[in-house]
């Protein structure tokens, strides 16, 4: 099993512009962690929902082409659904956006299902500085690929963070896999 699959070209950049402009164009909550918990400390950034968004159904269908082949050519999870909407999260460096080690895999009847983890890069490179998303499978740690557009797959369990942005400001896309539990 590899530990984490990158699709270079998941979206394009016309795509990863119209998101960021509905982004933009919708208002945004405070990012919280599991259970509606917030901790600043842990997590800075601003979220918007992609189910909150009317014609955003081809993005949805965009993400279940991606985590399929992922699933298929690299973990073969027992996947059943996606039981939560995709995020689109702005980490700005007003705040210094970011979010510290954390696993995706939590304690509520959802995110205990949750299998797959897919990050979506939606800024380019040279518009912030930090913002690393970084994936920590083992003892070591792996710096998703920058370019636009790409797709970053990995398992819900592994430990990952985005590093604090002290430029500009990141835009990502989220989304989980779900499935049972694992054992």
């Amino acid at each position: 099993m590899i530990a984490v699959h990158s699709c270079e070209a998941a979206f394009s950049e016309a795509e990863c512009d119209q998101i960021v402009a509905l982004a933009r164009d919708t208002a945004p909550s405070d990012a919280g962690l599991v259970g509606q918990q917030r901790d600043h400390n842990l997590r800075r950034a601003d979220l918007v929902w992609v189910d909150d968004i009317p014609g955003t159904g081809w993005i949805m269908d965009r993400i279940i082409d991606v985590v399929r082949v992922a699933n298929r050519d690299q973990y073969r999870f027992d996947l059943s659904d996606f039981s939560e909407s995709p995020q689109i999260a702005r980490y700005g460096a007003e705040r210094e956006g970011h979010f510290d080690w954390h696993a995706d895999i939590g304690d509520g009847p959802v995110a205990a299902r949750r299998k797959l983890t897919m990050v979506v890069q939606l800024s380019q490179d040279a518009d912030y500085d930090g913002g690393v998303l970084e994936i920590m499978p083992s003892a070591n740690v792996i710096a998703a690929p920058r370019g636009r557009g790409a797709a970053t797959i990995f398992p819900a369990f592994q430990l990952h963070r985005v590093t604090p942005v002290t430029r500009g400001e990141r835009f990502s896309l989220t989304v989980w896999a779900h499935g049972p539990g694992f054992r």
